[in-house]
């Protein structure tokens, strides 16, 4: 199973990005999504979380300037992320907590991460 994530990039403050990311590979079902990320002498924190229902979860320091969602038939992940601030600076990893086709048990994957700069 592989996780590709892809959106990230350079935008002034108050802009605006779209991070994707896509899993791949012998997958019966996903879980759990959602995004982390970690900023330079930061530890990794969580941005978002949304269930397989659609349940969301988010960082105090995120809500209502990022929106997460999924397309489960496509096993993607997408977090929204507008009024972007310096702050958000930051690699983006995605993860997803999957069920392999003959294996009872799920396994958590990590996508490569994408980075996010915010210049002020």
């Amino acid at each position: 199973v592989q996780l590709q994530a892809s959106g990230g990039g350079l935008v002034q403050a108050g802009g605006s990005l779209r991070l994707s990311c896509a899993a791949s590979g012998s997958i019966f079902s996903i879980n759990g999504m959602g995004w982390y990320r970690q900023a330079p002498g930061k530890q990794r924190e969580l941005v978002a979380t949304i269930a397989s229902g659609g349940s969301t979860n988010y960082a105090d320091s995120v809500k209502g300037r990022f929106t997460i969602s999924r397309d489960n038939a496509k096993n993607t992940v997408y977090l929204q992320m507008n009024s972007l601030k310096p702050e958000d600076t930051a690699v983006y990893y995605c993860y997803a907590v999957v069920f392999i086709a003959g294996v009872h048990s799920p396994y958590d994957y990590w996508g490569q991460g994408t980075q996010v700069t915010v210049s002020s």
